[in-house]
């Protein structure tokens, strides 16, 4: 073989494979216009299913038939709040942490309560009062959105918005181009000095419509004939809330009237959501997200579902007509995207910061087990039998987040020994009406738990603003007291922990998957999408069939 022909051969080894890797990959990188991510609060998933014949076909049934349906995601955490959720969404972390382990928290040295969003170093920005002093700065890990802002040179927009303060703020993260909340007494979205000194003026122009008012100058009746609501139990039933001055919790609810004396009553009804979604096509628009240079993230939470829930139970005919109305408004939404961005250009996901339980009445009224673990009763008590033992009041400051939250102080200045107390604590714990397990978390290795919960409890506990000792309930057993209405929320049980999860839009295959995934693998889901960096918490691990492989 000649010379020349050597030299051919080591060229073509050599260079051919770069030549043919070059042709076949893309000239430049590829990404959705924008990223929108809805967050439904409280949605248990099986509202995609039980009022599933009753939706139309282009809001949670698109998202369903178009999109890819991860249907056995779960929380890895306790406690399942609103804050927790969102943060954990976001950051792909859990809140040992990301530090964020309820809506509020006891500090464990100072004993001091702390809201998650809480900052008195900022003002209000669109309103008198306090209601926008607030920020991320609780959240310790970077988050998603983040990350895009990283990833772009902060050439990326990323906005929130909510009715909640703490389900605005934490989605968007540390580094957002702006965070909306509303506030109440005005009835104006607002912010904070942290994100910026004046609102712009397409939010000052959507407050000047008034629409809170306008929503709410008609009675709630149900979207179709009520005697059609037969996936909910009857309209009258005495563990449904009522609104103040109501005689039974019933259709119709007269909103004129309830709204002029308390305008809280806006969040507990399906027109929170209406608004809130409004509002966030005019996020849209106002900042022209989708149409820059950069990929663009909006984070959008639906808190009416939760405080409807809250209020009434999730058999009601009010939660029903509730994600019925949600249907509608996220259709109407889906479809100014496709207007305004692009169908196909832009990556919208759905899922829920947690569920819910059924009413306490509903499940006795079946002869289900049930029941009402009265905290404040039970704190009261334990402090007693902890005087008798220790000699010393008040030890206990709360049972905060299925924790016991002790007064380190006291038990510094009286020199007690932390192992006895917190002995004799457990001691008395696991002899009360409804409390399953109560564990010491810094030997939790050697407990007798279940693995599930067991993991859960580890994930929540963050030393600094968790107590030492976790109290699980028997199932469907959460705080309240004997007659009280409504539900809640907060435990390990699949009924608080099982939430939808579905993608839909840019380069997402139709499909579904039945395998387990937890809410953590959402932000790596997003950030193997998006070919940035995960999170600096992130714990997660993409979904691999979302991913088209």
């Amino acid at each position: 073989m000649s010379s020349r022909s050597i030299y051919f051969i080591i060229f073509f080894c050599l260079f051919y494979p770069v030549y043919f890797l070059s042709y076949c990959q893309p000239t430049s990188l590829s990404r959705p216009k924008l990223v929108v991510g809805i967050v439904v609060d409280q949605m248990r998933w099986d509202y995609l299913y039980r009022y599933y014949n009753r939706y139309g076909n282009d809001g949670f049934k698109r998202l369903l038939n178009e999109g890819f349906s991860c249907e056995n995601t779960f929380i890895n955490y306790i406690p399942s709040y609103t804050a927790v959720g969102h943060s954990t969404i976001f950051t792909g972390s859990v809140p040992a942490i990301h530090g964020i382990v309820g809506n509020e928290w006891i500090d464990q040295t100072t004993g001091k309560s702390w809201y998650c969003t809480q900052d008195d170093s900022v003002n209000t920005v669109g309103a008198p009062g306090d209601a926008g002093k607030m920020s991320p700065h609780w959240l310790l890990a970077t988050t998603i959105t983040d990350e895009l802002r990283l990833a772009t040179q902060f050439q990326s927009r990323v906005v929130g918005v909510s009715l909640k303060d703490r389900a605005a703020i934490l989605p968007a993260g540390h580094t957002p181009t702006a965070a909306f909340w509303l506030d109440d007494a005005s009835g104006h979205f607002i912010t904070s000095t942290y994100y910026m000194q004046d609102l712009p003026e397409w939010v000052k122009r959507f407050n000047a419509k008034n629409e809170p008012q306008h929503l709410m100058s008609k009675p709630w009746t149900t979207l179709y004939p009520i005697q059609s609501y037969t996936a909910s139990t009857a309209d009258n039933e005495p563990w449904e809330g009522k609104f103040p001055g109501e005689q039974t919790p019933t259709f119709p609810h007269p909103m004129p009237a309830i709204y002029a004396k308390d305008r809280e009553a806006l969040r507990y009804t399906p027109f929170g959501n209406t608004l809130t979604l409004d509002f966030a096509r005019a996020a849209v628009e106002g900042y022209r997200l989708g149409r820059g240079t950069a990929t663009d993230f909006l984070t959008i939470n639906c808190a009416s579902t939760d405080y409807v829930g809250h209020m009434y139970g999730p058999n009601s005919i009010e939660i029903e007509d509730t994600y019925l109305r949600l249907d509608r408004d996220l259709a109407d939404f889906f479809h100014f995207l496709d207007q305004y961005v692009g169908k196909g250009n832009y990556l919208v996901f759905l899922t829920a910061d947690h569920g819910a339980a059924h009413a306490i009445g509903f499940m006795q009224a079946h002869h289900l087990p049930a029941g009402f673990l009265q905290a404040g009763k039970i704190t009261q008590a334990l402090n007693a039998y902890l005087e008798q033992q220790f000699g010393v009041p008040k030890l206990v400051i709360s049972l905060m987040n299925e924790h016991v939250n002790f007064n380190d102080k006291l038990i510094a200045e009286h020199q007690l020994n932390e192992d006895s107390l917190i002995q004799a604590t457990i001691r008395f714990l696991r002899k009360q009406p409804g409390i399953e397990m109560a564990v010491d978390i810094r030997h939790i290795g050697d407990a007798p738990i279940p693995q599930p919960a067991k993991d859960m409890i580890i994930n929540g506990y963050y030393a600094p603003r968790t107590g030492p000792i976790a109290i699980i309930p028997d199932p469907n057993w959460f705080n309240g007291h004997p007659g009280g209405t409504g539900t809640t929320h907060g435990l390990w049980n699949p009924y608080d922990t099982h939430i939808p999860l579905l993608f839909m839009g840019w380069h997402i295959p139709h499909g579904v998957t039945h395998q387990v995934v937890y809410m953590t693998d959402i932000a790596p889901t997003l950030a193997a999408l998006l070919h940035i960096q995960m999170p600096n918490g992130c714990g997660g691990k993409p979904i691999i069939p979302v991913l088209g492989q």
